[in-house]
């Protein structure tokens, strides 16, 4: 699924895929803005970003439908 992060006072947003489901990004988020701590999401590549929940602006959460390759008739 597509996870996009945006912050406060930045211009550029956070982009990734991950292989958690969407209700488990949400929670995660309800989380870390309910007890003030920060933000930790891992991508399909392992890799780890930890945003602090006062500098999340939004978090969009895309669809967990797989891209299809080809052409569509």
């Amino acid at each position: 699924m597509d996870i996009r992060i945006g912050m406060m006072n930045t211009g550029r947003e956070l982009s990734f895929t991950s292989d958690e489901t969407a209700e488990a990004v949400a929670t995660k988020v309800d989380e870390a803005l309910t007890k003030e701590t920060s933000l930790s999401l891992t991508d399909e590549k392992g890799t780890r970003y930890i945003i602090p929940s006062g500098a999340l602006a939004f978090v969009e959460v895309g669809s967990e439908e797989t891209r299809r390759v080809g052409f569509v008739a």
